[in-house]
């Protein structure tokens, strides 16, 4: 799968501002292909200037149309990209580091969080309130002049963008969000491995997504779960394949890849291997396959 982060902080032609981790960007069309496989090792924001785009996660299917914002959490996804009308997006990807350190800056002036607010799984809807909107219009009027804010000013405008965010009121499980960051080291890897298992990732994306290096992620993986990562992906996937062929109506291909194969012989192979029948013979006697 594409690494969204890198793609767009390594293409010449995507109009960007960086600051270390920080990465704002705009561009146009994007990847020419209808569905695009793409995964984020940060958190990122999206606002939609013209076009349309649809991202499936793994807790449903978000669309974005003009003047609409989206957050994703770290993690992957499947994008549809429509090119009946133009496209035009503005990105902003946000670093653990910058969220932590800014929630920790205005902590004394933040009252409580709002009870009963439901966690963000995968990706929120954005509420564009005065101060967001405000926000992105500043920011398209650095892309559309010839003169970049100032490396100082840009900081600010990050600050601004995260503080709008979580005093803005709109955004309650946003900023929640955030201010639960702020109280640990780092990225939750049993909340980012339940969320992404079905996005057939390499073990070294997962570990990026975790932030780890590829051998912490393997030890501390194989402390927390009781098993190798390879084997808890397979098992994880096999039963949510399982769980497709009993409730869905989708043909074997479409659940081998919704359940993180590319390959569908391998995938009737290791289902075989698990479940003691094929995919279909399983669909048609799930209590003889079981």
């Amino acid at each position: 799968m594409l690494n969204l982060y890198e793609a767009v902080r390594s293409n010449p032609g995507i109009d960007k501002l960086e600051i270390g981790d920080f990465l704002f960007a705009r561009y146009t069309c994007g990847v020419g292909e209808e569905k695009l496989g793409l995964y984020a090792p940060t958190d990122y924001l999206v606002n939609v200037m013209t076009g349309k785009k649809t991202w499936h996660t793994s807790d449903g299917v978000w669309a974005a149309h003009r003047g609409e914002t989206l957050f994703f959490k770290k993690g992957a996804a499947i994008v549809d990209q429509h090119f009946e009308v133009e496209f035009c997006l503005i990105m902003c990807f946000l670093p653990d580091q910058v969220i932590k350190a800014t929630v920790r800056e205005i902590a004394g002036s933040l009252g409580a969080c709002p009870a009963n607010v439901a966690p963000i799984e995968s990706a929120a809807r954005v509420e564009n309130d005065v101060a967001l909107s405000a926000f992105f219009q500043s920011m398209q009027a650095y892309f559309s002049g010839g003169e970049k804010p100032s490396e100082p000013l840009l900081r600010l405008k990050v600050k601004e963008l995260i503080v709008s965010i979580l005093t803005g009121g709109k955004n309650a499980a946003l900023a929640a969000y955030f201010r639960a960051m702020a109280e640990r080291d780092g990225p939750s890897m049993p909340e980012i491995m339940e969320s992404n298992f079905r996005f057939n990732l390499s073990l070294e994306e997962y570990a990026k997504l975790c932030h780890r290096s590829l051998s912490s992620f393997k030890r501390e993986f194989q402390a927390r779960f009781k098993e190798p990562p390879g084997r808890w992906l397979l098992r994880k996937r096999l039963d949510h394949s399982a769980a497709l062929l009993r409730s869905s109506k989708m043909n074997v291909t479409e659940i081998a890849f919704e359940s993180g194969f590319e390959d569908v012989s391998h995938f009737s192979r290791v289902f075989k291997q698990r479940f003691q029948a094929s995919p279909l013979a399983y669909r048609q006697d799930v209590p003889a396959a079981g």
